[in-house]
This record gives structure tokens, C-alpha cells and sequence, in this order.
């Protein structure tokens, strides 16, 4: 049986509700061991998606941020120099020959190891984030290009580290810039969208496990209906759990009750002073059903 036979079931365990289409997407990379692209508006859940495939898997994740003028030296490995320059310094009145020093500050013990270099080195398959990729430049688009090809890297004071134990890779895009065709070609793909009414309210109720069954519903109809409003950043699946953990922690009973009170707690959903201010109390109201 392949490791995504029963992904569906092992994300679920850890609390995460996937649905068909992002399921297949996993159980697929993880049998075919292909990196996997998840690509969709920033709140959808790419990130989550990653932390939770480690979890159903009980492996390590290692994640790796993009941005912009990333390069190869801060993925792979750095040298420990301020180690290397003491070690330098403790033998300079011992009888130590410069080759045999140099080889060892140019050790194992004096490497700093970046997470595409530890992604390959581990002796388990980890799951490799490579989070945002679409802040990286091309440049280093092309370099990861070569490191997913073979799963190794070369150190020329070491020379080359295969990967002992294949990892599983999760990139994710927001579409800030558009990626290369050699990239897209390297992965499997998929896009994800903001969940549907039904799958949003499995995962309140799976996260949120504490919230009144009579709330959970209309919290969800809210966030829903709040995302087809004219908004600079539409409220991400994080931003519904924390709303409902807020309204939990305020005692709050019905959203219709007291829109003044539900406005308030808006700072849970919307980043973004334009979206503050255009969310108003009478917005608020009539979103939460209450009536006019």
C-alpha cells in the first residue's frame, strides 16, 4: 500500500477536511513521488495543507519562505564562520598544518544546514514546504529546478549528498507572478479554492470543536457571504476560526443579536483599513440576517 492509499482518512485525523479534488492531488504525489503545485488566493489554506500532510504522515516539515532575491546559499548550506574563525584562532600556536586545519573547519561539525539541504539529508521522507514560490526570482526558480530534478546538492569542500530518503514536496503560488513552464511541468497541480459552505463547516466544527452547534452554521453563511462583497483581501479559512473562537470568547449567543458588537469583531476577518471601513454596521446587519 502506497503512503497516500488512505490520505484522506489520515488528514482527517489530524483534523484537516480535504476535499476530493486536493485529496487525489496527494494521494497521486505521493505515489508517483512528484512535487506537488497548490496554487490560489492567499487564505485558501496551500500552507495549512503542507503542515497538515506532515501531521497525517507523523514526519517532519520543513519549510522554506520565498521571497524576493532569495538565492541558492540561503536554501542549502552555509559555513559556520564565526566557529570556523575561533577554531582558526585556537590553533594558530599549535603545531596544526594548514591542510589538516583546513579540512577541519571544513567539516560536518562546521556546516550550517539550509532546508533544502536538511530536506535531503534526513533519514525519513519530510515533507519540504517551499512556501510562496512566486516571491522567488526566476533566477532561483531555475536553481530549484535542478535540486527537484535529482534530489542532490554539491558541496565542493564535500562533495555531493544524495538524498537518502526522498522528501515529499508541497510549493505553493498566489499567482503574484506568473511561473516558468519547466516548473509547472516538474509538478502535479492543483487549485485551490475557498472551501463551499459545507466543507468550511467541517472544518469549524473539526477546529473549533467547543463552538455551539446553532452557531457554527450562520458563522459560516457570514464568512460565505462576506467574501462576495467588494473586498481588497477576502477573509481566509484562519481568519474564520479565529472569528468564531472570538465570538465564542465574548459569550456571544446569536450573530443577529447585536450587530454594533458582531462590527466590532470584524478585525478578525478583514486586514485592511478600505475593507474596515467598508464592512459598516448596516453591512454587518444584513449580512448576519438580521432583519430590516
Amino acid at each position: 500500500m502506497t503512503a497516500g492509499a488512505d490520505i484522506e482518512r489520515k488528514l482527517a485525523s489530524v483534523g484537516y477536511v480535504a476535499d476530493k479534488g486536493l485529496a487525489t492531488a496527494l494521494r497521486l504525489a505521493l505515489s508517483l513521488q512528484r512535487p506537488l503545485l497548490l496554487e490560489g488566493d492567499a487564505g485558501v489554506g496551500k500552507t495549512e495543507t503542507a503542515k497538515a500532510l506532515a501531521g497525517a504522515l507523523d514526519t517532519r516539515l520543513i519549510r522554506l519562505q520565498c521571497y524576493e532575491g532569495l538565492d541558492a546559499t540561503s536554501t542549502i548550506y552555509e559555513w559556520n564562520y564565526q566557529k570556523q574563525l575561533l577554531a582558526i584562532r585556537a590553533r594558530e600556536h599549535g603545531e596544526v598544518s594548514a591542510d589538516v586545519l583546513e579540512r577541519r573547519i571544513f567539516s560536518e561539525e562546521y556546516l550550517l544546514r539550509r532546508p533544502l539541504l536538511e530536506a535531503i539529508s534526513l533519514d525519513r521522507s519530510p515533507v519540504l514546504l517551499i512556501d510562496e514560490i512566486d516571491r522567488a526570482d526566476e533566477e532561483f526558480e531555475a536553481y530549484l529546478l535542478e535540486v527537484l530534478s535529482d534530489f542532490q546538492v554539491t558541496i565542493p569542500e564535500l562533495g555531493t549528498v544524495s538524498s537518502k530518503a526522498r522528501p515529499h514536496v508541497i510549493l505553493t503560488s498566489n499567482g503574484t507572478r506568473e511561473l516558468s513552464d519547466a516548473l509547472r511541468r516538474r509538478c502535479l497541480y492543483s487549485y485551490v479554492e475557498f472551501p463551499d459552505h459545507a466543507r468550511e463547516l467541517a472544518i469549524l466544527k473539526a477546529r473549533v470543536p467547543n463552538l455551539e452547534e446553532s452557531l457554527a452554521g450562520p458563522i459560516v453563511d457570514f464568512v460565505q457571504q462576506l467574501r462576495r462583497e467588494d473586498l481588497e483581501k477576502k477573509p481566509g479559512i484562519a481568519e474564520t476560526l479565529d472569528w468564531a473562537a472570538a465570538i465564542c470568547g465574548l459569550g456571544i449567543r446569536d450573530i443577529r443579536d447585536d450587530p454594533e458588537k458582531i462590527a466590532a469583531t470584524m478585525i478578525c476577518l478583514l486586514k485592511t483599513e478600505p475593507d474596515l471601513k467598508a464592512v459598516t454596521k448596516e453591512t454587518v446587519a444584513r449580512l448576519a440576517g438580521q432583519p430590516a
